[in-house]
């Protein structure tokens, strides 16, 4: 038997209602209980001090693209999950956006097995929608159920054909898989390498139009509604899509939708260093677009908050922005910049946030974790709130391309705790730093 005891931590768990001063007792990989004063009862094999920490269910990124197999010098299944720890993820659910693509029953338990093999964050793969992410013909989505998909994407590839897509959405229903898709209409936003405004008509640079995603978010609610699949938007980023999100769920239509933390953070006016840093897609949106995705954020129409971590290697991300490929990495960023951004600056209840991070994405992808019920996985994560830092560029992802570097913020994981194993501990990284704060606690 093995046994964990995180104790003396504040402990929040929105989907027990739970915020707290409790222990956390992990048995054989699961929760045996939550409650005060567990430490004092007898001897644990193994007892984290979690005082002035907060204490959550494992945090979930359900976006992101570790590109394993075929571009394993951007990123492997390895890197990735060892990146996702070090910043509290406990579990990953990874796009098909690989070489080849990960379309059948044996690409999807390639991934998961890739994933026992690193022994870190669980791997939870969503497979193609369609054949080669061509959006031709169906992916053999029964198959990719075997497999272990969670959810069927063609990742940042939206499908054109209302037709397949509604196919797809319909065998999704049947096979209980939320169908994740990237909200563009192809025709209107081709050849854009950033938002359509005033700012791409003074530099110069063709751009993607609010409408462009506006349009495929519309298209697709129709189709959720026809249909009675589950839909998710993977990144929204106007406030026209949040607008037809809020409404489909007055509706009652199973619609739900994430956003990340840079389209939070970030505008077009960035663009403006020509930076392929600041490239990215959705692309940078306005002050407006920003501004509503806070407050849908705040009024629960957005439900959960995913990095979008997207690795390019050097040579790739660092050529003129129009020829650089778009994304930014963002597993070890999402926590810090989503605690800095909403619980520090916004006043956003950390009970909200742990929604975002955790409670929201387990829920939408079916999974049993994303709460410390007794009984549920052992995924814990520890988190300092408080350290104010400044992000380096040491990351464990293989790409560093982001554009926080040197940003100042709080929030980081302690702890990060899979199955009941410690899988990441800050102590073991920087010691010095972690022997002086912990002298502060005391």
């Amino acid at each position: 038997m093995s046994e964990l005891l995180i104790a003396g931590g504040r402990v929040v768990d929105p989907a027990r209602g739970v915020d707290g001063e409790l222990d956390v007792l992990l048995v054989d990989g699961k929760v045996r209980a939550v409650a005060p004063d567990l430490r004092g009862q007898r001897d644990y094999e193994r007892v984290i001090d979690a005082k002035g920490y907060v204490v959550t269910p494992g945090l979930i990124d359900m976006h992101v693209h570790f590109r394993e197999p075929g571009r394993e010098a951007d990123e492997t299944i390895a890197s990735g999950s060892a990146a996702a720890v070090r910043g509290g993820i406990t579990s990953v659910a990874v796009l098909p956006s690989t070489q080849p693509v990960v379309d059948d029953e044996a690409a999807a338990e390639f991934q998961v097995l890739q994933g026992k093999r690193a022994g870190r964050a669980w791997i939870h793969p969503i497979g193609a929608l369609t054949r080669g992410r061509k959006g031709e013909s169906l992916a053999e989505l029964e198959g990719l159920v075997r497999g272990g998909a969670v959810a069927f994407s063609d990742g940042d590839q939206p499908v054109r054909s209302a037709e397949v897509l509604r196919c797809g959405m319909l065998y999704a229903r049947m096979l209980d898989r939320p169908v994740i898709v990237h909200a563009e209409d192809a025709d209107l936003a081709k050849g854009g390498v950033m938002h359509a405004g005033l700012t791409s008509l003074t530099l110069g640079l063709s751009g993607k139009s609010a409408a462009s995603e506006e349009v495929a978010v519309n298209r697709d609610i129709a189709l959720a509604r026809l249909t009675g699949a589950r839909l998710h938007f993977a990144q929204l980023s106007v406030r026209g899509s949040l607008a037809q999100v809020r409404a489909a769920k007055a509706e009652g239509l199973p619609v739900t939708c994430a956003v990340t933390p840079h389209h939070i953070s970030l505008t077009d006016e960035a663009v403006r260093s020509f930076d392929p840093h600041y490239k990215v897609d959705p692309p940078l949106r306005t002050q407006a677009d920003l501004n509503a995705l806070l407050d849908a954020i705040e009024d629960g129409t957005v439900d959960a908050l995913c990095s979008g971590h997207a690795p390019h290697s050097r040579e790739k991300k660092e050529v003129e922005f129009q020829e650089a490929p778009p994304g930014v990495i963002g597993v070890e960023t999402l926590l810090p910049i989503a605690v800095t951004r909403l619980v520090k600056e916004r006043g956003l209840p950390l009970k909200r946030l742990v929604e975002l991070l955790s409670t929201a994405p387990a829920r939408i992808l079916g999974l049993q974790s994303g709460t410390l019920e007794p009984g549920s996985p052992g995924d814990v994560s520890v988190l300092d709130l408080e350290h104010e830092y400044a992000i380096r560029d040491d990351f464990r992802s293989h790409s560093k391309n982001t554009p926080f570097v040197g940003e100042t913020v709080r929030g980081r994981a302690i702890y990060t705790v899979v199955g009941g194993r410690v899988v990441y501990d800050r102590a073991a990284e920087d010691p010095a730093t972690m022997a002086h704060l912990a002298g502060q606690r005391a």
